[in-house]
C-alpha cells in the first residue's frame, strides 16, 4: 500500500497517535506524517504510506493554511487554550481599522521565535521537554513568511483569522504576538489546518471513518494520493525515456528550468526524483526509481 492518505485529524490525539492508529488499522508497517499538528488542532494531516515515506520530508516543505480563533485578554504558558493563564489584561476597544493596522505587521517575511512548548530541538532536547521540566531557554528565531492573513470576524475579545504561511510558522506565536501588539495579551483558542502543501480538506478522511474504510480495500485505494501526485506544488521537469534511465542511475541531466527545487517526471508521468536545478542541471535530492 503506497501513497499519501490525507486524514482530517480530530482534536485530542497527537500526530503520532494518528500514525499509530493508521498503522494498526491498515496493517501497514511504514507510515509517516508530514509535519505535526498540536493535539488541540484539527484538519489536514497527510500521512505517507509505504514507498511514499521516501518523499515525506519534501511534503513537509510545502506551505500551510489555517483557520484560527484568537482569544484576547489572557496569555498562557503554552500560547494556546491548553495552557495555564499566566497574565491577564483588559482588551482595548476594537475596530476593523485598529486590527488591520496590527495584522499588517505580521504579513510578509520576518523572524519568529518558536514557543517553549514546541517540538523544536535545542541542545538535543525538544523544547516542550525542557518547558515541562520548568526550564526556559533562549531560542533562535526562524525566518518565516505569511503570504496571507485575513481578518474574518471579531468580537469584544475574540478574532477569527485565516492564515497562509511558510513551513515552520507557529500560529500560536502569532496569537501571542497579536496580543502583545494590542497590549492585552492573547492565546490561540482553536486551530484548523485547511491546506498542507497540495493537500486540502476536500481530500481529507475523518479519522473516525478510517476503521470502516479499512474493511473496503477498493474504496481505501481510491483515497490514496499516488506518489506521482504527492509533490504537485513543486515545478515539474519532464524528461525523455533516455534521460529517465540516466536519472535512475543518478546521472545529472540538463534542465531548462529556473533554479530551485523540482520534481523530475518521466514519459509516463511517473515521479522519478526530487532535485534542485543548479546551473542548468539537475542535482538529485532523492531518486525514487
Amino acid at each position: 500500500m503506497d501513497g499519501v492518505l490525507v486524514i482530517d485529524k480530530p482534536k485530542g490525539p497527537t500526530s503520532f497517535d494518528v500514525v499509530r492508529q493508521v498503522r494498526g488499522l491498515l496493517r501497514v508497517k511504514k507510515v509517516g506524517h508530514t509535519g505535526t499538528l498540536d493535539p488541540m488542532a484539527t484538519g489536514v494531516l497527510p500521512l505517507c504510506l509505504g514507498e511514499a515515506t521516501k518523499v515525506a520530508g519534501f511534503i513537509t516543505e510545502g506551505d500551510k493554511a489555517y483557520d484560527a480563533v484568537v482569544r484576547l485578554g489572557a496569555e498562557t504558558d503554552t500560547q494556546d487554550a491548553e495552557g495555564k493563564v499566566v497574565a491577564e489584561a483588559p482588551v482595548p476597544a476594537l475596530t476593523a481599522a485598529l486590527l488591520e493596522e496590527v495584522l499588517g505587521r505580521f504579513r510578509g517575511s520576518f523572524d519568529q521565535v518558536p514557543p517553549m512548548y514546541s517540538a523544536v530541538k535545542v541542545g538535543g532536547k525538544r523544547l516542550y521537554e525542557l518547558a515541562r521540566a520548568g526550564e526556559e531557554v533562549e531560542r533562535a528565531s526562524r525566518h518565516v513568511t505569511v503570504y496571507e492573513l485575513v481578518l474574518r470576524d471579531f468580537s469584544a475579545n475574540q478574532l477569527r483569522l485565516s492564515v497562509r504561511c511558510s513551513k515552520g510558522f507557529f500560529v500560536r506565536t502569532l496569537a501571542y504576538d497579536i496580543g502583545r501588539a494590542l497590549g492585552c495579551g492573547a492565546h490561540l483558542e482553536a486551530l484548523r489546518r485547511t491546506t498542507s502543501g497540495p493537500f486540502t480538506l476536500a481530500q481529507a478522511l475523518p479519522l473516525a471513518d478510517l476503521a470502516e474504510l479499512a474493511r473496503e480495500p477498493e474504496a481505501l485505494a481510491r483515497r490514496l494520493v499516488p506518489i506521482s501526485q504527492a509533490l504537485t506544488d513543486l515545478p515539474a521537469v519532464h524528461v525523455s525515456a533516455a534521460d529517465a534511465v540516466r536519472v535512475s542511475h543518478g546521472v545529472p541531466v540538463e534542465a531548462p528550468a529556473h533554479p530551485g527545487r523540482v520534481r523530475v517526471v518521466g514519459p509516463s508521468d511517473a515521479l522519478l526524483a526530487v532535485a534542485e536545478v543548479v546551473r542548468g542541471r539537475l542535482r538529485y535530492l532523492r531518486v525514487l526509481v
